[in-house]
């Protein structure tokens, strides 16, 4: 595969969840070390943060190490490490309502590094938080499905945290 974006869509993908929880306890799991390491990476997947400048302009650099066999068997078919460091800036930060960050794609074997976009807004719908994610797509068809895929499954296992935290 080549580094050029040749069958690249330019629709932005949004992701709609809704959370019984306070725009606090939600927002936290996005904006802390220790709630970014509980959900963060698709299923299979653990991440370590080694970083993180909650700012315009500031960093997060987290590790995310393929930890069940699926995924091992899948990095190493894929020719990628088991373990990937990531690195994001953010772009825009209003607490309590708006993430804004590129994520450096620079773990695709024979893909020239590029900057993803992705949004996320916070919606406080009376005790229930609206959240909508909008990313943009990714160099193919093929990487955004699977970006959208591994979205999906972090955002099933940020449904838990959020579950657990409100069962406390």
């Amino acid at each position: 595969m080549s580094g050029k974006a040749n069958n690249r869509s330019d629709h932005k993908i949004v992701i709609e969840r809704t959370y019984e929880a306070s725009i606090e306890d939600v927002w936290e799991l996005w904006t802390t070390r220790e709630g970014i390491e509980s959900w963060w990476g698709p299923e299979g997947f653990s991440v370590k943060v080694h970083e993180l400048d909650l700012r315009a302009g500031g960093q997060m650099i987290y590790a995310m190490t393929a930890v069940d066999p699926p995924q091992v068997q899948f990095m190493k078919k894929a020719g990628m490490p088991l373990t990937t460091e990531s690195r994001l800036t953010y772009t825009e930060i209003v607490p309590g309502k708006t993430i804004a960050f590129t994520h450096r794609a620079d773990f695709i074997p024979g893909v020239e590094p590029y900057n993803v976009g992705n949004k996320v807004d916070f919606f406080d719908v009376g005790g229930v938080v609206r959240m909508v994610l909008t990313l943009d797509p990714m160099h193919s068809d093929e990487w955004t499905q699977r970006s959208v895929m591994g979205m999906e499954s972090q955002l099933g296992k940020l449904s838990r945290v959020v579950a657990s935290r409100a069962g406390k």
